[in-house]
């Protein structure tokens, strides 16, 4: 009788058990490693929004923007009030949970949402939530004028108000 090369069922079967093992291990972990860096992101962007308030405010002289667009790029032929071209556009548009940065969206809060020299913004606050909860992220981020990042690991979602981040609203410093 000759003797067949090759592996038996039995063998493949350990190989496909042993490679799906490995993949229950490293899944959960790769989940939790894109929601960190998804809430890493979205804290960087409030920075961003925050710096780019303050750089808006002396630009214009009419206070912080009015909303997220007002500080996103326009169309074309320079920067203005209403399209100052400080933040980017992804980050602009990403004021709802199907139009997320990162897995993350954006809710800005002003007095005026088209601020004048005669009635200027002196306060704002942006709160960012995960667009799927507990899928891209657990916790929430909320900046207001006075440029401190607050951090909510519950991911409290109470706020903004255009006076600021809601005093309801539990986040540490970052």
């Amino acid at each position: 009788m000759k003797k067949q090369k090759g592996f038996s069922l039995i063998e493949l079967l350990i190989v496909v058990a042993i490679i799906l093992i490995i993949a229950a291990i490293a899944v959960p972990n790769l989940l939790r490693s894109r929601m960190a860096a998804n809430e890493a992101s979205a804290a960087g962007s409030e920075r961003t929004i925050a710096t780019s308030n303050v750089t808006y405010t002396t630009t214009y002289g009419i206070g912080y923007a009015g909303t997220l667009l007002a500080m996103g790029p326009g169309a074309g032929g320079g920067a203005t009030s209403a399209q100052a071209d400080l933040i980017d556009a992804t980050l602009a548009a990403a004021t709802a949970a199907a139009t997320p940065k990162s897995g993350y969206f954006f809710t800005y809060a002003a007095p005026n949402a088209a601020p004048t020299i005669a009635a200027p913004n002196n306060t704002f606050s942006t709160l960012a939530q995960p667009a799927t909860a507990n899928t891209t992220g657990v916790s929430t981020f909320c900046v207001d004028q006075t440029n401190v990042v607050r951090k909510d690991p519950a991911g409290t979602t109470a706020g903004p108000t255009a006076a600021g981040c809601n005093v309801a609203y539990a986040g540490v410093p970052l």
